[in-house]
């Protein structure tokens, strides 16, 4: 739950307990105030009912003046002729003294009374009841208010998480809709008729910093492609000065010198290729994908790069794990941006073999879907290091050849927009690096 809507939550329902408390107080107090009254009330009525001759009746006859369903509720009866005797007493409780006439409160033997006092011209009628009895039915009359408030107040908490819930939806849907994006993705967020319109602001705040953020990605992809594009001329023809220096002998007993020279040009040309190929493929993110072969693209790449393997008198082929000659391996996939992932990882390998080495292309096919291999018997990488070599730029500390640190990041890149795996492991059985790309969609 986050935290605007547990402190939402927190503050309603603390209005509602301290309301239902207020409520139950006032209740409560209410019903003994009304139970007061009425028991006055009943008092008064009590004392004015007497009957005239009930204090000279005879015993059996006074006995059936006991007032039975009074004395339940223990209601002490106690009358005084005009002499001050007292002449009659209720049998259920102890005499009372006189008081004067009218209410009043008074406590005797631990327990508080109500006691109401009527003169009539021939006798002085007193009349008194426990206050417990009138607690108990201000508890009563309490409770009978207060239950239908304690039933309401689960359903209003009900119903205020269920509209919290409600309202806070929209902001859980844009969590949800912008935890689904890749790191790459940057279109606007798609504002519905269901955002409303407390929170639209930070909807169009949000979509603001994504329009900047993409124009300013874009402007460095563009000056990424235009340095490594204009790099690209000079540096080829250094080169090609270098070449015809050395074929003419203008720099005669240099050769060390012009070897040294050439490879760190030829590494710069790379970087260079490179560069152009990772701000191609950073601003390629809406290609088209479709059906392609991954075997007649790997067979391209294995001839393409095949020159540079001789060179090294490295053993380069393709081979396929489960398949026959007439398994194409179709996926869903862009067959440049695979093309290139797959000379990436082609050259990374021939370039981190030593010469005599063996480089393996492998078609597979699983439950979750078709992949390639490329497995080579270099030095591998570090264990420490295999978590850092798709971070652009990055060469291990063992790293030999002229690479740029480029090749694993861009395929990594490619690997993730088809929604494939891309898996970087040393050999178990001797030297040398799997570097597996898996789970591209079979086509059909």
């Amino acid at each position: 739950m986050t935290s605007i809507r547990r402190w939402l939550l927190g503050w309603l329902i603390f209005g509602l307990a301290a309301t239902s408390l207020a409520a139950g107080y006032g209740i409560f107090h209410t019903a003994r105030r009304e139970a007061s009254e009425l028991f006055d009330y009943e008092l008064r009525t009590v004392a004015l009912s007497l009957p005239a001759n009930i204090a000279t009746a005879a015993a059996d006859e006074r006995s059936r003046h006991n007032f039975n369903g009074l004395a339940d509720d223990r209601i002490a009866i106690d009358i005084w002729d005009e002499q001050g005797q007292l002449v009659y007493h209720s049998l259920k409780e102890p005499a009372l003294p006189r008081f004067s006439e009218g209410f009043r409160s008074i406590e005797r033997d631990e327990y508080r009374w109500r006691v109401f006092g009527l003169q009539q011209p021939d006798r002085f009628i007193q009349v008194a009841q426990p206050f417990s009895v009138r607690e108990d039915l201000a508890l009563r009359l309490a409770w009978r208010t207060l239950w239908p408030l304690a039933l309401l107040v689960p359903v209003t908490i009900a119903l205020v998480l269920f509209v919290v819930a409600r309202g806070l939806a929209p902001i859980g849907g844009l969590s949800r809709a912008l935890s689904r994006r890749s790191i790459d993705t940057l279109e606007p967020l798609q504002a519905g008729a269901q955002i409303p319109v407390e929170i639209r602001p930070l909807v169009d705040a949000l979509n603001d910093l994504l329009r900047r953020l993409s124009d300013a990605s874009q402007a460095q992809r563009i000056f990424v492609a235009d340095a490594a594009h204009e790099l690209r001329t000079p540096l080829t023809a250094l080169k090609l000065q270098l070449q015809a220096a050395r074929r003419d002998g203008t720099l005669q007993g240099e050769s060390q010198t012009l070897e040294r020279l050439e490879g760190r040009l030829n590494r710069i040309i790379h970087l260079a290729h490179q560069l152009l190929t990772m701000a191609r493929e950073d601003a390629n993110r809406a290609a088209s994908i479709a059906p392609m072969s991954l075997r007649r693209l790997a067979e391209r790449s294995v001839g393409d790069l095949s020159l540079l393997a001789e060179a090294k008198r490295i053993d380069l082929g393709l081979e396929e794990r489960i398949g026959s000659a007439s398994d194409d391996y179709v996926v869903l996939g862009d067959e440049q941006a695979l093309g290139i992932l797959l000379n990436n990882l082609i050259d990374n390998a021939i370039r981190h073999t030593p010469e005599g080495g063996k480089v393996d292309v492998i078609l597979t096919r699983d439950a979750q879907g078709v992949g390639i291999e490329v497995v080579d018997t270099g030095t591998g990488i570090a264990p420490d290091e295999l978590e850092r070599v798709f971070d652009r730029f990055y060469r291990g500390a063992g790293a030999q050849g002229s690479g740029s640190g480029l090749g694993l990041a861009i395929a990594s890149s490619i690997a993730g927009r088809h929604g494939a795996t891309l898996d970087v492991r040393n050999r178990g059985e001797g030297s040398g690096l799997i570097v597996r790309v898996g789970a591209l969609a079979p086509a059909g």
